[in-house]
């Protein structure tokens, strides 16, 4: 603070044209960070179909801070001789640069190693191993961590902290460092299982002890899950790798039953044409799978008589599911309807002795 005040005592008007000089480097820079950040990603993106595509570039915003910094930067390296600015004064501020410099390359590094970017849908086209969305997610994750502890390392580096003596340090207590960070650890290897096995992706319908919803990320130490009542379940990835879990949206078919209690007084030709003309409706149907479909009257009993229809419906989806049976029901009570057929009831005989 002292030497700064005393700069600005001691300014003179030759000093104020150099000022006002550096302010004007600063001016342009700013002005021209983003044609100039503009440019440079043309170089390299020369496919790029339009000015917004290449603003959304990850390095766009980086490059652009880096030049107004930049800028900053020379206007003080301009002022170091009229100013009288001092060695150590200015080894602080080509320091700070410097950092500033690595982080921004750092964000920029970091957010073109997304899904959406245009290097990743590269190397997703040209890969000859298929991998879904979630496992490149889970990669590029631990890339991007990676990028952020080796720039962690150059920043202490440049304010020349002894790495030698942090990591020594860190030997130190590792020991209480492992004990705190078990669960974590768990949750961690928990997630490598996960990718691994992939008994789920992103957006499949899953099923596992207490929980039950749709899988909507996977990160390194949870798995979010969005419940059926629309609220966001995190479960940690230890307890999802240890579960037995139902994958829903793996279902290539999925069941009708119905057990239909006949009236015993039903005549066999009535119990042949209702059993024959169910069958007829379900292979007209053509969500059926027909070679899956079984109809029997498997039981009778005091009560009536049993029949099941026992079937395989493409329809997936719940809804879908659910509609197609629906449509179902209304065939089978239509039928019943057609050949008089009614269902029992529980009944019973009760004698009064006087």
């Amino acid at each position: 603070m002292e030497q700064i005040s005393n700069i600005i005592s001691n300014i003179t008007s030759v000093q104020i044209i150099d000022i006002l000089i550096a302010l004007l480097i600063i001016v342009i820079f700013r002005v021209l960070s983003s044609t100039i950040s503009y440019a440079i990603i043309r170089m390299f993106k020369f496919k790029a179909k339009s000015a917004k595509e290449i603003k959304e570039s990850a390095f766009f915003k980086p490059l652009k801070l880096f030049f107004i910094i930049l800028g900053i930067y020379l206007a003080i390296l301009f002022l170091k001789v009229p100013l009288n600015i001092s060695e150590p004064t200015m080894q602080m501020v080509t320091t700070i640069f410097k950092i500033i410099s690595v982080i921004a390359f750092a964000i920029a590094l970091a957010k073109s190693f997304t899904i959406q970017s245009s290097l990743i849908k590269k190397m997703k086209k040209t890969s000859k191993r298929e991998l879904d969305d979630a496992t490149i997610e889970f990669i590029l994750k631990i890339v991007r961590v990676l990028i952020y502890i080796i720039a962690i390392f150059v920043v202490l580096a440049l304010l020349k902290i002894d790495l030698t003596g942090l990591i020594a340090g860190l030997g130190i207590g590792g020991v209480i460092v492992t004990l705190a960070a078990q669960d974590t650890a768990k949750n961690l290897f928990g997630g490598v299982v996960i990718f691994l096995d992939k008994p789920f992706n992103v957006g499949d319908w899953v099923q596992m002890d207490a929980y039950e919803g749709t899988i909507e990320d996977i990160t390194f130490r949870t798995t979010r899950i969005r419940t059926f009542e629309n609220s966001l379940l995190n479960v940690p990835n230890s307890i999802i790798s240890n579960a037995s879990v139902i994958n829903w949206s793996k279902m290539q078919t999925r069941r009708y039953k119905a057990n239909l209690r006949i009236d015993f007084n039903t005549s066999i030709e009535k119990l042949e044409r209702v059993k024959a003309r169910i069958e007829e409706m379900l292979k007209e149907r053509e969500s059926i799978v027909d070679d899956a479909t079984i109809i029997r009257y498997d039981n009778i009993n005091e009560n009536g008589i049993n029949m099941l229809i026992y079937t395989y419906t493409d329809s997936i989806n719940y809804a879908s599911y659910l509609s197609e049976v629906e449509k179902i029901n209304f065939k089978i009570m239509r039928i019943m309807e057609e050949e008089k057929v009614k269902l029992a009831y529980d009944t019973k005989n009760i004698s009064i002795e006087k």
